[in-house]
């Protein structure tokens, strides 16, 4: 059984949508207004109704805490409003000036999309309520390490959809709206440069990813090296492992080098085939052993780092040891670019207790620093 327990007629006009946090109830329409009703008795609260829009709302939506209505117009703007006082917290204006039809918030609050009447959606960052970025039927290749934009591949002429990466292959298939299914190719000299840095490897070797295995092998001058250690799977483990059998055995790289010059004729030319043989013998030999001194010297990192590091010298967020650490406003200790990639990213709440921060000042915790670098003397001597 169902029944009806109260009807509110406040608008002057259509409703255009309604909307629910834990205690409150939002209603919008074409009179241009957002109102607000309290869930416990249904009364307007006394800051309602919502005035702002030039033109009418379509949307209106709560953050997942509650604390923050958004509303979509005609006017091609959406509003964030402070649902304690009703006060007005942001203005953003769809790029395009398209009338905007729908906004939702991402579940941890921290974003807001917005779609318009010409097809367009924005991505806003609902905390410093810029944009984070607009839908163009393009597709956009990052660098997940620094989130660089590595590429920007426009070819689609509707929507994008649909991508996948093939797991061990530079290969990207994209599908769109238009009905295709574009298959792009990278090169390994675009991999190297979006990976040429150390900075972002994991810490410890033994974690390394292929992917990270293949930065590593960019950063030593050894790209040529990524497609077969690849193909051959060899992350952080399999790495440390890497003998010069299994070099010369299992990755073939001897003996690619002897197979291309291993057809010798007779005759006047052999002195020079025989030449070049031995030549590239050389080389291969000296890749071999380069590519075992550098792993070498990872087996010796991996020693030093396996030594027992005290807890404190530990970021929360990375559990690796800290180089530049800093204290936030939960008092707790963090390495300073994963707390700002944190705040950034994530909730404006602890790494360590999940509460709200009061603030995201970030403080330089010299002493700490200090200890980590003298630790870090005695145990490399």
């Amino acid at each position: 059984m169902v029944k009806l327990i109260h009807t509110l007629a406040d608008h002057s006009d259509d409703v255009n949508c309604c909307a629910f946090s834990f205690s409150l109830l939002a209603t919008c329409s074409l009179d241009k207004t957002i109102r607000l009703y309290s869930l416990s008795d249904f009364t307007e609260l006394p800051h309602s109704p919502l005035k702002f829009h030039t033109y009418a709302v379509h949307c209106c939506c709560f953050s997942p805490s509650g604390h923050i209505l958004a509303s979509c117009s005609t006017d091609g703007t959406t509003v964030l409003w402070n649902t304690e006082n009703g006060q007005t917290l942001a203005v953003m204006e769809q790029p395009s000036g398209s009338p905007v039809r729908v906004c939702q918030f991402s579940p941890d609050s921290t974003c807001l999309a917005s779609g318009a009447a010409d097809g367009t959606v924005v991505l806003w960052n609902a905390q410093s309520y810029k944009l984070y970025r607009s839908v163009d039927k393009s597709v956009i290749v990052y660098d997940t390490n620094t989130e660089n934009i590595l590429h920007t591949l426009t070819q689609h002429t509707r929507y994008v959809t649909a991508c996948a990466f093939a797991p061990h292959t530079l290969l990207l298939a994209t599908g769109s709206m238009d009905k295709t299914v574009n298959i792009w190719q990278f090169d390994l000299e675009t991999l190297c440069q979006a990976r040429s840095s150390e900075g972002h490897l994991k810490q410890f070797t033994e974690d390394w990813s292929e992917e990270d295995v293949s930065t590593w092998l960019c950063a030593q001058g050894l790209k040529d090296l990524v497609g077969i250690f690849k193909k051959n799977n060899i992350d952080g483990k399999e790495l440390l492992n890497l003998t010069k059998e299994s070099l010369a055995d299992d990755l073939k790289i001897v003996l690619t080098c002897w197979t291309h010059w291993g057809l010798i004729c007779s005759g006047p030319s052999d002195v020079l085939l025989l030449s070049s043989t031995q030549m590239s013998t050389t080389e291969s030999l000296g890749l071999r052993s380069k590519v075992l001194r550098k792993i070498e010297e990872l087996r010796t990192r991996v020693k030093f780092l396996s030594s027992e590091i005290p807890d404190e010298f530990i970021c929360p967020i990375t559990r690796e040891l800290m180089k530049d650490p800093v204290i936030a406003s939960d008092g707790y200790s963090y390495e300073k670019e994963a707390m700002e990639n944190w705040i950034r990213t994530k909730k404006r709440t602890s790494p360590m207790t999940n509460l709200v921060l009061p603030s995201v000042v970030l403080t330089p915790n010299r002493t700490l620093k200090m200890a980590i670098n003298r630790w870090l003397e005695t145990h490399q001597k």
